[in-house]
């Protein structure tokens, strides 16, 4: 009997880490979409009959037509030709196509384990939380994008972040999971390293929403100079918004320097838990080197993708590396989690 409970475990752990690679590929797919300004070729929402693009001449000037009446034809891409909007309809249509593959790949197989009585005690209301906020999710998507097909060409800025903060929140939970069903008995550590690797993790929060702000004000097009930026370390212009917290908000010169700070921080604060897991269990100390590890390599991603003015690849790269960072912080506190190293 145990037996079987640990095959039932296992399988539905890697189906789970399956999911989470998936949304971990939505997200770098979102970011290549966003930074070709594709987001919103598609003025409707079709949940069943948008699963195929247009085919045949005739269907691509019909979806050309509709494009032709939202603001950002209008008044930016005026200029574009059916075939130009073939090449960011089709990064647009391929997130969304990506987004009912997870959907289907996760309700199937949730519904197997389930019929078949293989869902492990406890776990049942976790799987149905899940596809609740991938529901949500796809309404939150396209709530952002009915923000850009008003007045202006944009997509709210608080929208974004709120659909790409979604997104974390679910592939966080996906691996999380993942991780208790395939490794259930924790390593442990010390009372100190668990506070410092909890504090990271809330550093790294706040980053990610700051770097999806930093992403719909398109703030990394400013500034493009590391390590100061333009001419001095602090530049003018944080504070001239009232009040002074819309700052954080809408400024975008704040939010790309709250941003680097946020960075700086995340980065001594790292190293600083290197230090402190020496005398750590062997499992908790190899999860804090491949922390350290994914912390500097997109710190490195994101100093290449400032200077080089935000082009897609680098761009999404350092998208899909503060997700890498996520699933990091996560597997050190899962090492850590109930339990006290001696």
């Amino acid at each position: 009997m145990f037996q079987t409970e640990d095959k039932d475990r296992r399988a539905v752990g890697r189906w789970l880490l399956f999911m989470a690679f998936m949304v971990f590929a939505m997200v770098v797919v979102g970011g290549a979409t966003r930074l070709t300004e594709s987001g919103l070729s598609m003025v409707d929402w079709r949940p069943v009959t948008g699963v195929l693009p247009p085919i045949g001449d005739d269907a691509w000037q019909a979806e050309f037509a509709k494009y032709q009446q939202s603001p950002e034809y209008k008044l930016k891409n005026y200029h574009m030709s059916v075939e130009d909007f073939k090449g960011i309809f089709y990064w647009e249509w391929g997130h969304r196509l990506l987004g009912r593959l997870i959907g289907l790949f996760f309700f199937v197989p949730m519904v197997w384990f389930w019929a078949k009585g293989r869902v492990p005690d406890g776990y049942k209301p976790r799987l149905a939380a899940l596809f609740v906020l991938g529901g949500l999710q796809g309404l939150m998507g396209w709530y952002m994008v009915m923000s850009g097909l008003v007045d202006e060409p944009a997509v709210s800025h608080y929208r974004l972040t709120a659909h790409l903060s979604l997104a974390l929140l679910i592939f966080a939970a996906l691996f999380w999971t993942a991780l208790s069903l395939l490794n259930p008995k924790p390593a442990g550590g010390t009372p100190l390293l668990k506070r410092l690797t909890h504090t990271a993790m809330l550093v790294l929060v706040l980053q990610l929403v700051m770097g999806a702000l930093v992403a719909g004000l398109k703030a990394g097009h400013i500034f493009n100079t590391w390590p100061l930026m333009g001419e001095t370390f602090v530049p003018e212009g944080l504070w001239f918004m009232e009040p002074w917290w819309l700052n954080m908000l809408d400024n975008a010169i704040t939010v790309q320097f709250d941003h680097r700070i946020g960075a700086y921080v995340l980065t001594i604060l790292v190293v600083v838990i290197g230090f402190m897991a020496q005398n750590a269990p062997r499992e908790t100390k190899n999860a804090v080197y491949l922390l350290i590890g994914a912390v500097g390599v997109q710190m490195l991603l994101g100093i290449i993708m400032l200077l080089k003015e935000v082009p897609v690849s680098w761009g999404t790269a350092h998208q899909g590396g503060g997700v890498l960072v996520l699933a990091a912080i996560i597997n050190l506190m899962h090492k850590q989690r109930g339990r006290i190293a001696k």
